[in-house]
């Protein structure tokens, strides 16, 4: 059998789909999966065993610079990937249903109208799947995929799951034990105070590497560096790097972004804080926890100007950090 994906962005998202591919190998070993991915997200499903191909596409760069012969360009390159038995549209966007469709393959599944945002998607697939929109992440893609390919994936198998981020990284690390602090997001209302994060890094007393990916956050950093001897500034990282420092991390404490939720992906202990954004959005087990305002979210529309993250405890992010880290409280 042969399997495209259709998971384009965010790197989140992206993550939060990849736990499937496990779980179809072990069903479909002989199977081929490919992956249709952003280009710029590439990084992050490369040296993944279950991957035959991952095959790219640049449409951000086609919306970035307004271009019409671009994003034809882009979507033309579509239907030279190849032939599928099955295509499985995770995003359930206009724009993941139409290249869905350029695809050639006899079978097109994803969610039906009412699970998804844009739910005019959904007429381009010849299998439909009911999930609610406002149901957990990880529960939605476990389903999708085992009513795509007539299997199933339980709770209990995601409890149990293999790590499935690989690296081929040579990143410097340190060689004692860290904790990661993952400051930025899309959405400055996303972010966690950096003032407060130093706190956390001072009541630890833990080496804290703090990640980064553009000049506002590594602005930040640096102020954090100065005012605790715990925090330090990691150099600017690709994905496969990112990969590395976060799998040989003791604990991630993070925002609600991409980053963060690489520390489930490789059953590494974290604590991701939510403000504007729904806690549906991770899946929490014994090592990863999830702390949220006391804000009311609309997971159909979230409101960028809730910066209720802010109101989150030191105290607690402490106190659960302690417990993962097995020290004394």
């Amino acid at each position: 059998m042969k399997i495209a994906i259709v998971k384009l962005s965010a790197l989140g998202d992206i993550v939060n789909t990849m736990f499937v591919l496990q779980f179809i190998k072990k069903k479909y070993p002989f199977s081929e999966i490919d992956w249709i991915v952003e280009k710029r997200f590439k990084g992050v499903l490369d040296f993944n065993p279950h991957i035959s191909n991952v095959k790219c596409v640049n449409l951000h760069k086609a919306k970035r610079n307004k271009s019409l012969i671009l994003l034809f360009k882009e979507l033309s390159k579509v239907k030279s990937f190849g032939n599928y038995d099955l295509v499985i549209d995770f995003q359930g966007l206009i724009k993941t249903a139409i290249i869905s469709k350029l695809i050639n393959a006899k079978e097109i599944v994803g969610f039906d109208w009412d699970s998804v945002r844009e739910g005019i998607a959904s007429l381009s697939y010849s299998k439909k799947i009911k999930i609610g929109y406002d149901q957990n992440t990880i529960l939605r893609n476990a389903m999708l995929a085992s009513e795509a390919l007539q299997m199933k994936i339980s709770i209990d198998d995601l409890f149990s799951k293999e790590a499935f981020l690989f690296s081929n990284s040579k990143q410097n690390i340190p060689k004692s034990s860290y904790i990661v602090f993952v400051i930025g997001s899309s959405w400055e209302s996303r972010n966690y105070p950096k003032e407060k994060f130093v706190q956390v890094a001072n009541k630890l007393k833990k080496d804290c590497l703090v990640v980064w990916g553009d000049d506002n956050e590594r602005q930040k950093a640096e102020w954090m560096s100065l005012k605790s001897s715990f925090i330090k500034v990691m150099p600017k990282l690709k994905l496969d790097d990112l990969k590395f420092v976060i799998h040989n991390a003791s604990l991630l404490i993070g925002n609600d972004t991409g980053p963060s939720h690489m520390s489930w992906a490789l059953n590494i202990p974290s604590i991701i804080l939510f403000g504007p954004t729904p806690v549906a959005r991770m899946f929490q087990t014994d090592l990863n926890k999830a702390l949220h305002s006391n804000s009311q979210v609309n997971h159909f529309k979230l409101n960028k100007k809730d910066f209720s993250i802010k109101e989150i405890n030191v105290n607690e992010i402490v106190k659960i950090a302690q417990n993962l880290l097995g020290l004394q409280i």
